[in-house]
């Protein structure tokens, strides 16, 4: 991915509130955000699988989809996706190549780049679809500025808080702010705050408002739904729920084959069982209870890596009482914390725990439990021969958000 590398290069990460770049840079080449129907995830967690769920029944029903995730967990290309495959380096180039030798992009961060490479890449495919995650928050997030035809909200929990707020409410206020006049939102299972705050904003828009289980169940997924944990389940209520409000807004979704779809999701390294290892990428505290809940009454040994901005005291509280032994691994990220300091915190938190390279600590034989990144799950399912997908993994590669 020569160009995205170097255009990454001169651009800053992070967060940066407002659309006002995304908006220019996308008039700039043509407003290609408005030209396919999107359907619009937020949340703190479980978007990304909501957003894997109804790109795998859509692609089902013949649609042709694009889906926009982030981060990815090896290389770049997870995070665009065409017909259910990562999208090759020679087309994603070809898209970023007119933006390289503008100086107008150069204002944008690494994730507005990204987005309107998205942008451009799905609208040049013309795709039936995109399903959209959002990267941050939800109403001054670079993917807001799409014409969607449903949005969803996922569960809602304390994350990045230091540009969201301090509490659930206002972190909920910045999700619903995706909520669009005329376009139904379909709110996952939450606290009654959460709802609350959601469907006042659903009124105040003039948009549906549908709570996803009001209309969906576990009983409405197969029962050879591969993606394991409580969690996706919720998650796949959820998605299931949107695909049943496309279908009543007029789209050939049929609602009896929603279930039967579902059997092809693939969503790597969340909740995966890889031989004697699970691995996930939970790194905050609610995805961190989550699979705590979903892990049964055994103990297993445990091997973290966690980006330093993390809440990882809180994240290893979490896990502590079900640990036996511990490893500490620095991820493949900029971000990331050392793995001397992490096995302190290991240890201040009640662990045996010793700091180790990603290869030396999967070198077990006992039940293991890989968490804390994103990052890691991916690494660790390269490490496995587990990686569902050929393109190519560049383990020098930073480009990392």
């Amino acid at each position: 991915m020569r160009i995205l590398e170097e255009l990454a290069s001169r651009r800053r990460f992070g967060m940066r509130p407002g659309l006002e770049a995304i908006s220019a840079a996308c008039r700039a080449c043509g407003d290609p955000q408005k030209k396919f129907k999107a359907i619009h995830v937020a949340g703190t967690d479980g978007k990304g699988a909501v957003c894997a769920m109804v790109d795998a029944v859509l692609r089902a029903h013949g649609f042709r989809t694009g889906r926009y995730t982030s981060p990815h967990l090896l290389c770049v290309n997870e995070r665009f996706f065409i017909d259910g495959e990562p999208a090759p380096d020679g087309l994603l180039d070809a898209l970023a190549a007119p933006l390289a030798g503008d100086p107008s992009f150069d204002r944008l961060t690494y994730f507005e780049l990204l987005t309107l490479v998205a942008y451009r890449l799905y609208a040049a495919e013309k795709v039936d679809f995109a399903v959209l995650e959002t990267g941050l928050g939800g109403r001054l997030d670079a993917t807001n500025i799409c014409a969607p035809a449903v949005a969803a909200i996922t569960r809602i929990g304390l994350d990045h808080c230091e540009w969201l707020g301090d509490t659930v409410e206002k972190i909920a206020a910045e999700k619903a702010g995706i909520i669009k006049s005329g376009v139904p939102v379909v709110l996952g299972a939450n606290s009654p705050e959460v709802r609350r705050i959601v469907e006042a904003r659903a009124r105040e828009a003039g948009a549906k408002f549908v709570y996803a289980p009001d209309i969906a169940s576990e009983s409405d997924i197969p029962g050879d739904f591969p993606l394991m944990g409580a969690f996706n389940r919720e998650n796949a209520v959820t998605a299931i729920a949107v695909l049943k409000t496309l279908a009543k807004s007029g789209f050939a979704i049929r609602e009896n084959t929603i279930t039967e779809s579902l059997r092809g999701v693939v969503w790597p390294g969340r909740f995966q069982q890889v031989r004697n290892f699970l691995i996930d990428g939970a790194h905050n505290p609610p995805a961190a209870r989550a699979l705590a809940q979903s892990l049964g009454d055994g103990k297993f040994d445990l091997v973290a890596g966690f980006c330093a901005d993390k809440n990882v005291d809180e994240v290893l509280g979490i896990l502590s009482p079900r640990v036996l032994k511990a490893c500490a691994v620095r991820t493949n990220n900029p971000r990331s914390l050392g793995a001397e300091e992490l096995a302190a915190k290991m240890r201040a938190a009640g662990m045996d725990a010793r700091a180790a390279t990603l290869a030396d600590a999967l070198d077990t034989g006992r039940p293991t439990l890989v968490c804390g990144s994103l990052f890691l799950a991916g690494e660790a399912l390269a490490v496995l021969g587990a990686w569902p997908w050929k393109i190519r993994f560049d383990p020098a590669e930073t480009l990392r958000v």
